[in-house]
């Protein structure tokens, strides 16, 4: 396949003009007159400077790369749809979808919910736990969990092969803790079937980690997190917050929020994090 560059800078322009600032959690400002995004705002969003963005408009500039893609489809809040034509105008053919395919695009729908919580903890992971997606305040909460790379990318194989991983939570819930990653990842494993990277997490943390042999063995199941999680973080210490999940099943991306009860404790901890920020934990 060919880039066909002016066919992607036309695409690029309409989807630009199609985004409102309020859109992806930017405000507006009283003397706004580009017609949508700037291309700066974009550059933003997907992670890139502004020159090479503003050069593709202009069909200049050499073929993005997979990656480079992938990361303006997200910026710029494709649809599933909308992100393989991107890829097919750049020439590259698009990330396989399907049963047992799922991959870290995040819809549009879900994008608009997250950037409309700014000053709450959220998240978006995937089914074995490796975050696509943070607040600022879930930054500060838990720290930035979207910088690992390979199999430490979840949550659940680094509960198991970094101590510092369990810091964060109460000591008391550790062992149910323990117990409900083993069980997900026997679920998950179970649906995509023996090749799957929940499969290799399995064989990998089996040979690794004796805690996580022991569960294994049991073979549990249907093990559901606590509405309620307990963290211990190390600047405004114990924090009790409600979690509550919105799921896309088409992508089997989890959005996660974390609140406190009006008046707690636990809320003027939080109230007090989003002013402190994620200095403690970078």
């Amino acid at each position: 396949m060919e880039i066909d560059r002016a066919a992607l800078a036309a695409f690029l322009r309409r989807r630009r003009e199609l985004l409102q600032p309020e859109d992806v959690g930017f405000p507006r400002g009283p003397r706004r007159r580009t017609v949508g995004l700037r291309r700066e705002e974009v550059a933003e969003l997907c992670h890139m400077s502004t020159d090479y963005y503003a050069r593709l408009e202009r069909e200049r500039g050499p073929q993005p790369s997979e990656s480079m893609i992938a990361s303006m489809a997200q910026g710029l809040h494709l649809s599933l749809d909308e992100r393989d034509h991107l890829f097919r105008l750049a020439g590259h053919a698009p990330p396989v979808r399907g049963t047992g395919a799922v991959g870290e695009h995040i819809s549009p729908g879900l994008l608009r919910v997250l950037d409309r919580l700014a000053d709450t903890p959220a998240e978006v992971v995937t089914e074995l736990g490796e975050t696509l997606r943070q607040t600022p305040l879930g930054v500060a909460l838990t720290g930035d969990t979207t910088g690992f790379a390979g199999p430490a990318r979840s949550i659940g194989y680094r509960w198991f092969t970094d101590p510092g991983t369990r810091a964060l939570y109460e000591p008391a819930d550790h062992a149910f803790l323990s117990r409900m990653f083993v069980s997900g990842l026997r679920e998950v494993a179970a649906l995509r079937g023996p090749g799957s990277r929940a499969s290799h997490y399995a064989e990998l943390l089996l040979a690794r980690s004796d805690e996580f042999r022991d569960l294994w063995d049991r073979h549990e199941v249907g093990i559901r997190p606590h509405h309620v999680k307990r963290f211990v973080h190390p600047e405004v210490g114990a924090l009790e917050l409600n979690c509550q999940t919105l799921l896309d099943p088409d992508q089997s991306h989890r959005l996660v929020v974390y609140t406190a009860v009006p008046g707690s404790e636990s809320h003027e901890r939080l109230r007090l994090l989003a002013v402190i920020g994620p200095r403690a934990l970078r």
